[in-house]
Formats: C-alpha cells, sequence, structure tokens
C-alpha cells in the first residue's frame, strides 16, 4: 500500500474528477480515453502506446480506489485493441510516480470499526499488480522521482521498468507498524544476497542504480530523456522490440550504494529471527550497520518479525503467491493488531513519533510472533 504521508509533512488528499464513480467496491468505466486534466489517471493513446498517466502530483500521485480501477478498465479495454502495442504508466508533476496508498484513509476505517472495508482496496489493488505483470502486451514504468509502496506495486511488476539519477524506490511499511505488499514481498525475495530483508525491514530508499543492482529496475535513462524516449515508443516505425528500443537511452548509473554494504549485509540478515538480526546488529562497526541498528530499535517488533517471515516465504512460488500471503498479512493487521493503528497515529494523525509498539521491544517478541499473521484466512479471497 506504501506509506505517502510519511514523506510529506502537509499531506494532500485530491479528490477524484473523472467520468466515473466508484461505488460499493466496483467502477463501471465506459470509456478508454479521458484526458480531463481534473482526473486523478489521464488515460489516453499516443500512436501505439497507450498512456496511464498517475494525476495527483501534490499527494505524489497516491493510489486511491477510483485511481486502481481506472487503471484495471483502462488495461481491460487495450487488452484486445490491436491499436495499442505498448502500455506506458508515469505520472504527472515533478516528484514522483507514486508514493502508495491513502494510509490516512486506512487509518479511519479501521479506527471507526470497519476494518473489513480494507478488503475492497487491497484486493483492487493487489489484482490490479498481478495484472501489470501477467499483461498480454508490454508494459513500460517510469519510476521517476518517489516509488513507493503503491508505486512499487505499479512499476516493481512491470515489463520494462526504468528509474533515473531522481528515482528513490523504497517498501517503507514498517515505519508505521505495518508490513510490505503489493508484491514487494516477492521483489525483496529475489533481490542479491540478503538485501530483501534489508529493505523490507528497514524501509530504506534506493536510488536509481540501487535499484537496478537490487533488481527493482531493469534500465537506468536520464529524466531529460524519458520524453524522447516515450515519443520513440508511441511513434516507432519499425518491429523493434520496446527492449531493444529503451536500450538506446539506458545509461550506466554510478555505483550502487547497496552493492558497497553487501558483505556486512548479508552477514547480519541471514539470522533466523529478528532478534537475532538485532544481536548481530550491535556486534558491527560499520556507520549504515550502527545507523540501522537504531532504526529497527524504533520500529515496530511485530512488524519486523512479521516481515522477515514474509521476505522468507516469497523466495519461493510465483507473484500470485506472495501477493496472497501480503493479502493474509496485511488484513491480520488491520482487523487483530493494533500496532498499525498505532504508527499511523504517531506519524501521520498526531504527529508525535513516539508510538506505543505491542509489544514494546523486540526482546518481548514471542518465541513465534509472525504465527498468527501467517495462520490468519480472509473471508474474501484474493483470487478466486
Amino acid at each position: 500500500m506504501g506509506v505517502l504521508s510519511i514523506l510529506s509533512k502537509k499531506p494532500q488528499i485530491i479528490a477524484s474528477k473523472g467520468h466515473a464513480a466508484h461505488r460499493s467496491g466496483g467502477c463501471n468505466v465506459a470509456y478508454v480515453t479521458d484526458t480531463d486534466s481534473a482526473a486523478a489517471v489521464l488515460i489516453r493513446t499516443e500512436g501505439a502506446l497507450g498512456r496511464l498517466t498517475l494525476n495527483r502530483p501534490k499527494a505524489i500521485n497516491a493510489l486511491d480506489i477510483d485511481m486502481i480501477t481506472r487503471l484495471t478498465a483502462a488495461l481491460d479495454a487495450w487488452r484486445d485493441d490491436t491499436d495499442v502495442e505498448i502500455v506506458l504508466i508515469d505520472g504527472a508533476g515533478e516528484r514522483g510516480l507514486c508514493a502508495g496508498g491513502d494510509v490516512r484513509a486506512l487509518y479511519e476505517q479501521i479506527v471507526a470499526g470497519h476494518p473489513e472495508r480494507t478488503v475492497d482496496f487491497f484486493r483492487a489493488e493487489y489484482r490490479l499488480d498481478a495484472m501489470i505483470a501477467e499483461y498480454p502486451k508490454p508494459v513500460v514504468a517510469f519510476a521517476d522521482g518517489i516509488t513507493m509502496g503503491g508505486g512499487i506495486g505499479l512499476a516493481g511488476h512491470a515489463a520494462i521498468r526504468i528509474v533515473t539519477e531522481r528515482s528513490k524506490l523504497a517498501m517503507p511499511e514498517t515505519r508505521i507498524g505495518f508490513t510490505p505488499d503489493v508484491g514487494g514481498t516477492y521483489l525483496l525475495g529475489r533481490a542479491p544476497g540478503r538485501l530483501g530483508e534489508y529493505l523490507g525491514l528497514t524501509g530504506t530508499a534506493m536510488t536509481g542504480a540501487d535499484a537496478v543492482y537490487a533488481g527493482f529496475a531493469d534500465y537506468f535513462v536520464p529524466s531529460a530523456h524519458l520524453g524522447e524516449l516515450r515519443e520513440a515508443l508511441a511513434k516507432r516505425a519499425d518491429p523493434t522490440s520496446p527492449s531493444e528500443l529503451v536500450l538506446l537511452f539506458d545509461e550506466t548509473p554510478d555505483a550502487s550504494p547497496l552493492e558497497a554494504e553487501r558483505a556486512w549485509i548479508d552477514e547480519v540478515f541471514s539470522a533466523p529471527t529478528i532478534g537475532e538480526i538485532a544481536a548481530r546488529l550491535a556486534e558491527r562497526d560499520e556507520p549504515l550497520a550502527v545507523e540501522t541498528a537504531k532504526t529497527l530499535a524504533e520500529l515496530s517488533p511485530t512488524a519486523l518479525a512479521v516481515t522477515l517471515e514474509a521476505v522468507r516465504e516469497a523466495r519461493e512460488g510465483d507473484l500470485r503467491d506472495a501477493l496472497t500471503g501480503e493479502y493474509r498479512r496485511v488484513l491480520w493487521f488491520g482487523a487483530h493488531h493494533p500496532d498499525l493503528v498505532e504508527g499511523i497515529r504517531a506519524q501521520l494523525v498526531d504527529k508525535d513519533r513516539q508510538p506505543r509498539w505491542k509489544p514494546a521491544t523486540i526482546a518481548e517478541l514471542e518465541s513465534d510472533a509472525a504465527a498468527a499473521a501467517r495462520a490468519y484466512v480472509p473471508e474474501v479471497a484474493l483470487f478466486m
């Protein structure tokens, strides 16, 4: 889902003003093209390119249910449209593709006593992520700028994933007592060595170079050239594949900072439990390791335990398996554990930055703290 508002001191939620309205978890979209500048998703074709632009720049293009249903409807419409050969997902504004989902809305639903209302959002979002991964036509994503949480769900499963020198990618859910989702555990589980555990537990932001190294992106294209690339994808006059076309704009990024830290990250984050990871960190003197130890001590112990298991579980199976496991865990947090609401309260509502986790420390965790989330069975299945 993502943690949009942690990145913005004054989050703004912009109401969608497209031509179709969300009703009871569904959306009937009878059009393909929507270029209304006030719409939360701009949907249009440019030559052979079907272009989907997230259009809430003041909120760093945060996802809501209406945007998700619009994206899904457009992809459905273009699936068998012979005029559309490639789909591009990008974001309006200069700040980023997408900072995630609307966690304030999630908080309000849970504290109002209606955690079941979160099911529609998560189910629609995860099914869209799977659709992008399985789409029969190449999907290209420009992960330029901030791309976190739900933004990773859109960009991370595209066939052609492009980052720039401005990119900041992360799965920062543990910062609010939550756990990575939108297929993030699938990507984390396939990162080199133990980077998946490190990135998932700490919520650390990756540079564009890091994202390529960690397997969250395929190509590095300077942001100044994205317009030229988009035009080339739309107007290509030969059967050159999209990947071959992107290679014409691809450049070698600077060295990945993460790669330089791999040795100690692999040693520390290969430990079997979050408690042992914390113990190994305490023995390290690398500056980033010392900082990481402080970060983990501030986060929800339960979220850390659940996330560690989720990343390791997602190393097996496919994306749908990972999404199903995430769906189980996020609904458990929403309905049965207080740390999610407390994390949002501390970061976004009261903004005191003093969350009161239960339990408060890693040392107080039960021996199998992830068991309840692992065993949870949602009333409505993710995939029927």
